[in-house]
């Protein structure tokens, strides 16, 4: 519990700025961060018939998922059609995501190492609705870090 003076404060999730490494158009509506998840293994032991031992094994990351309306001009296909076509090295950058509080101050960060693109999705198109059409990127990455 909070004592006194200490406020506790919720940040809205609408204040979010993506930065990547070369390429200057990355404006998005919206940004799904990875789950992160220790994978479980189940150790059974003899003579222990009331259930088995769970052991932490290795972090499981997935993938962080970008989406902003298309552009005429899209570098992000042209981003991940480096990797379909076999160069990953070139294609790899570091990407952060900052969220910013009311004043726009930064007040978390997540830092992607060596990311690079793994899926990219066109929009749906439907003439009955009046929507944007969003394209959507998802990413790999190496290392994930938050400040």
């Amino acid at each position: 519990m909070p004592s006194g003076n200490m406020r506790i404060e919720a940040y809205p999730a609408h204040r979010f700025a993506v930065e990547i490494d070369g390429i200057s158009e990355a404006v998005f509506s919206e940004c799904i961060l990875p789950p992160m998840e220790v994978e479980v293994h189940e150790q059974k032991e003899g003579g222990y018939n009331h259930g088995v031992h769970l052991l932490p094994g290795p972090v499981k990351a997935g993938r962080l998922t970008l989406k902003r309306g298309v552009a005429q001009a899209s570098t992000l296909l042209e981003w991940y059609r480096q990797v379909a076509n076999g160069q990953v090295k070139e294609a790899t950058r570091n990407v952060s995501v900052v969220m910013y509080d009311a004043t726009l101050q930064e007040v978390m960060r997540w830092d992607f190492e060596q990311a690079y693109p793994v899926k990219w999705s066109a929009p749906t198109l439907k003439s009955d609705e009046n929507t944007v059409a969003i394209e959507t990127l998802e990413l790999a990455f190496a290392i994930l870090t938050v400040k």
